[in-house]
């Protein structure tokens, strides 16, 4: 178990009342390194979506916290990018005497940049933060606007962040057999396979959470994941070396790791330098490896091959072990959200909650279980308005009451060893208006209609997002975020490769574990998600001419009855609903008692029409 144990923050991180002061800081260091603009994305060397706190330099610089930005400083102003996510908080966090912000999915950096006249301008960058395909997109629009980029030798930003955190050590430990279900050295065997089908000699692994799978280890590196930074390069033979910062692997991990070369992080340039010295064919994936990984390899003398990072595929398909694990932990954690959910219907209308005497007792109930790590991210306790804010957080300063009459959206998730847990609900205190239960019950129809899909092999996310919005869209609404995102096998709440969204252009196969996730914001009055995990099934003969995948819900937590307009149902859709509640009840209902259990009895009893 991590050291630290299950935490949840509080501390409102973000500073934007000193975004004029570091800006012109990073202006002052620009102007002597020769250069007029600057690119800054919020990632690290292994392109994270959740960073390490020395990482976080998009947020020191801006006090835009969120989890997706880019920032660019051109000669005359600033922009922090983000997507629909973020729009209100990015706003509300930043700076407006400085930063402009914009929407990413709107127009891309690249293509502002490309728009601009900066003829004889030069834009740097440091080239360890931007993708092969991510840079490809930014040297065109230079060149589109007369600029030239230029590489950095060092981060600007971390020269001039004097109270910049330390590169994270945490210690690393095994992943057990009877939890990863696949030994490592199998992993191995088929990663360096796929390198040696691509006509590779080796391949390049960044990702956290790729060494993590691929040789069944844990770390604490990255707040609430359990992964750790470290770079690994993979043969065609099947020869591994594990690249990490000394001291991390402790006796039993690095028992473990029989046959694997572990390396100082600090020698991975000169390994790189190697391959190519020796005219090797390196495999990378131009969407997670940096610009410099690349360079220095083909500057040495080697060649690329550009594929998918080859542990994606086999980590998204959870083995057997992983979706029995996965299967545990959700009614595991139900049960802990249920408790939670029987404790607001009692507590929520006395008018002495507010949204982090919420989140605090729902953790409270999920380390009650004695089992959690910890949580899968920062609870998004969203009451009133701030549950129109997607990825709401609560501080000390923004906490808000849970009012009468109101809607609270809670989105949570815990990490336990043998699954990681993602669900949203979104409660009702005291009576619903009209626009409540409607909007609460086009969300629902659509998560309904994405559960219960059927679809042939071939079919990817993007195929089926419309599903789950087609009701918001007959009444002229909709939501601006992706429909579901894959999970990690007690690794990140968010994982790739498959995506159920508009730009989800992976097929899903079956064992994939993804979130079925609509939902609907009405800014300044509340928000609605509706969130389960799901398991992509195997392909089974319905009756027609081909064999059809679908999906197996595997949260157990109720929805809010109160908040479900009959009417607006269709006898299919409370069929499902009816049936996934006698699941929960079935599978959750053991692990109750007393009161607790009465109110999950009423909130999972059939419900039928009137008259």
């Amino acid at each position: 178990m991590p050291a630290k144990g299950p935490s949840q923050s509080y501390a409102d991180k973000s500073e934007p009342e000193k975004g004029p002061e570091r800006l012109a800081a990073l202006r002052k260091l620009m102007a002597e390194n020769g250069l007029d603009g600057l690119l800054v994305p919020r990632t690290d060397e292994h392109q994270s979506e959740y960073l390490p706190a020395y990482a976080e330099r998009v947020a020191w610089l801006t006090g835009f916290t969120g989890s997706n930005a880019f920032v660019l400083i051109l000669p005359d102003e600033a922009r922090v990018y983000t997507d629909g996510r973020y729009t209100l908080q990015v706003k509300a966090q930043t700076n407006a005497s400085v930063y402009t912000p914009d929407d990413m999915t709107a127009k891309a950096p690249s293509a502002y940049l490309g728009e601009q006249d900066l003829a004889g301008r030069v834009i740097g960058y440091d080239p360890w933060l931007h993708t092969m395909r991510g840079f490809r997109a930014f040297e065109k629009a230079a060149g589109k606007a007369g600029a030239k980029l230029k590489a950095t030798q060092s981060n600007l930003i971390d020269s001039i962040w004097t109270d910049q955190p330390g590169r994270p050590n945490a210690p690393i430990i095994p992943h057990p057999l009877e939890l990863a279900g696949q030994p490592f050295e199998e992993k191995i065997a088929e990663i360096a396979k796929t390198i040696a089908d691509k006509g590779a000699d080796a391949g390049v692994l960044v990702q956290a959470d790729g060494a993590a799978w691929t040789l069944n280890l844990r770390g604490d590196d990255v707040p609430q994941k359990p992964m750790f930074l470290a770079f690994t390069i993979i043969t065609a033979e099947g020869e591994a070396q594990l690249f990490i910062d000394p001291g991390k692997l402790k006796a039993d991990a690095e028992a473990q790791l029989t046959g694997v070369a572990v390396k100082d992080i600090d020698t991975f340039p000169a390994a790189l330098k190697e391959l190519g010295a020796a005219g090797k064919t390196v495999m990378v994936d131009p969407a997670t490896v940096s610009v410099k990984i690349a360079n220095t390899i083909t500057d040495a003398g080697g060649s690329l091959v550009e594929a998918t990072d080859p542990m994606e595929a086999p980590r998204a398909r959870k083995n057997a072990v992983e979706q029995a694990g996965a299967k545990a932990a959700h009614v595991r954690d139900g049960a802990a959200v249920s408790r939670f959910l029987a404790w607001f219907d009692r507590e929520a209308p006395k008018g002495e909650l507010d949204e982090i005497k919420a989140a605090d007792q729902l953790l409270a109930f999920r380390r009650e279980t004695n089992q959690l790590q910890d949580i899968a991210f920062d609870t998004i306790s969203g009451a009133g308005a701030h549950g129109a804010i997607v990825h709401y957080r609560v501080t000390h300063a923004t906490n808000a009451p849970i009012e009468t009459n109101s809607l609270y959206l809670v989105d949570s998730g815990g990490q336990y060893r043998d699954g990681t847990t993602d669900i949203t609900r979104t409660l009702l205190v005291g009576e619903p208006s009209p626009e409540h239960t409607k909007a609460y019950t086009l969300v629902l129809k659509g998560h309904i209609a994405l559960a219960t899909a059927r679809f042939p092999k071939g079919t990817t996310g993007a195929h089926l997002d419309a599903l789950a919005r087609q009701f918001l869209w007959a009444e002229g609404l909709d939501y601006a975020h992706g429909t579901g995102h894959g999970v990690g096998s007690y690794l990140g709440v968010h994982e790739g490769l498959a995506r159920i969204a508009k730009q989800g252009n992976v097929p899903l196969e079956p064992g994939m574990l993804l979130s079925n996730e609509p939902g609907y914001y009405k800014e300044g009055a509340f928000g609605i998600r509706l969130e389960n995990l799901i398991f992509v099934t195997e392909p089974e003969d319905i009756g027609g001419d081909l064999p059809m995948m679908g999906f197996e819900t595997i949260t157990r937590a109720p929805f809010e009855r109160r908040l479900i307009g009959v009417t607006m149902m269709s006898d299919a859709e409370l069929a499902w609903l009816n049936g996934f509640h006698a699941k929960v009840l079935t599978d959750i209902g053991p692990q109750l008692s007393g009161d607790d259990l009465a109110f999950l009895e009423a909130a999972c009893a059939p419900i039928q029409r009137s008259g």
